[in-house]
């Protein structure tokens, strides 16, 4: 019995139906139908220019081709599992509009160059999307930071208080870190710009193509060296891969201090009704589901990566069946990533910052303890033995219930002579943060440097 698959010719029998569902990938693979036909329309217009086809057939296929995108737009295309994955059944469908021509456009190329090519603009026609999500990110982070410049809060470090810093500080320290992200999605544009067609089943093809043609006719900027390198490759997809994972661990970290900065506990931040939930039982409650659920999202990006890796990993060159599945993790990375960020964008957006209670934060612990410690240093006490004296002081602090700029006078003398009443401006939360003028710091001139460079960047983006 022959079987109706379009590379049938050898095979006499025809697997079930289940067997088919299982090898096919029609199911998530027709999100690359567009890129699907854009492959093969500048294939074909190769075809015609190196006269590898007679320019009728070749005009006939442009033109087939040109209506299955319209009627792809118009959502009119049926897809089947019987023709296994986009490419067969872009090329069934052409056969039905066409006839038996379209069977010409598979010259000089093979589904795994053709997948291949296909996965490559996919991934590159997804990364400026991506790339503009950050950036509207870092533009809210800086507009924040601007407006927070003088906003106090604690710094921590092992969740403990540690020194008082600007809340604009605290919000451009992830301006940079979703600044690397996008470094590192503009840097996987330079491996995901590589035309692999032409390549054909893994090793060329005696037909006279015209590689840098059609690659140019793609916009691609550099063409594979290595035919067997071109169709195995997914380094692209898997840079893709970790550097979501990477923009995902920074927007959980994000996610997580907003958790708790809008907890009872801490009130640092009010978030909007319109990005929290209530409870279906505790009338009180307003939870910060959308930071919760994009928190949560982290692990199936981590998991989309891990699974790529071990799928590659010890795979034999050149094309194997088991790269079709390094697909269904990119399409959920990108349908991840996407919403998290403009969620997280307009969650962080429309935040109100308790302005009081931040201030009243670093003024209620000892957070201040590193400033006496520095004002001795200044006076010529060597640091350590201001650190021990400040220590001691501490500790003093805690038994009586008082903070190093309640203290008398007198009981801050009694630990050290060279304290004088000036220390009482040390001492205070503004000018700690004020203070900190080294490069990079969370004073505020330097956070404001920080802010005018930022917008510079972004102006050049």
């Amino acid at each position: 019995m022959s079987t109706k698959k379009l590379w049938g010719g050898r095979f006499t029998d025809q697997a079930e139906e289940w067997v088919d569902d299982f090898g096919a990938s029609i199911s998530f693979d027709q999100l690359m139908a567009d890129e699907d036909i854009e492959g093969s329309l500048a294939h074909v217009k190769m075809l015609k220019h190196t006269n590898i086809l007679p320019a009728d057939d070749c005009d006939k296929i442009i033109a087939g081709l040109e209506d299955l995108r319209t009627e792809l737009h118009a959502g009119s295309l049926e897809f089947t599992t019987e023709n296994e994955d986009i490419h067969m059944n872009i090329e069934a469908l052409l056969t039905n509009k066409i006839g038996p021509v379209a069977g010409k456009l598979h010259t000089a190329r093979s589904r795994n160059d053709q997948v291949a090519l296909d996965f490559h603009l996919y991934v590159r026609n997804r990364l400026p999307q991506v790339i503009d999500a950050i950036t509207t990110l870092q533009m809210t982070l800086v507009e924040l930071a601007e407006e927070n410049v003088e906003t106090i809060m604690p710094g921590y470090t092992h969740l403990q208080h540690a020194q008082p810093i600007s809340y604009g500080h605290y919000l451009m320290a992830y301006y940079q870190m979703f600044k690397r992200d996008k470094e590192r999605f503009e840097f996987n544009k330079v491996h995901t710009d590589i035309s692999p067609i032409g390549a054909a089943a893994l090793a060329g093809t005696t037909f006279p193509t015209d590689r840098e043609y059609t690659a140019n006719e793609l916009g691609f900027s550099q063409i594979y060296l290595n035919s067997l390198d071109a169709v195995s490759d997914r380094d692209f997809a898997l840079e893709f891969l970790s550097n979501a994972s990477m923009l995902m661990l920074h927007l959980t970290r994000f996610c997580e201090e907003i958790s708790m900065w809008v907890s009872h506990e801490f009130n640092y931040l009010e978030l909007s009704d319109a990005y929290t939930t209530g409870s279906s039982i505790m009338p009180q409650k307003k939870n910060p589901d959308m930071a919760e659920l994009i928190r949560g999202k982290s692990g199936r990006v981590y998991g989309h990566l891990m699974g790529l890796l071990t799928t590659m990993k010890s795979l034999p060159l050149a094309y194997n069946k088991d790269l079709q599945e390094d697909k269904e993790g990119v399409f959920d990375t990108v349908r991840t990533i996407l919403p998290c960020l403009k969620v997280f964008n307009g969650m962080i957006k429309t935040a109100t910052p308790n302005v009081e209670r931040m201030k009243s934060a670093t003024e209620n612990d000892f957070s201040n303890a590193t400033e006496l410690a520095d004002y001795l240093a200044a006076k010529g006490v060597p640091f350590r033995e201001a650190h021990a004296i400040v220590g001691k002081l501490v500790l003093q602090g805690i038994n009586e219930g008082k903070n190093l700029q309640d203290m008398s006078i007198e009981e801050l003398q009694a630990a050290s002579d060279q304290i004088a009443p000036d220390v009482y401006v040390d001492l205070k939360s503004e000018v700690a943060v004020e203070r900190r003028h080294s490069l990079g710091g969370t004073g505020f001139d330097q956070v404001r440097k920080q802010i005018k460079a930022a917008k510079s960047e972004l102006a050049d983006d």
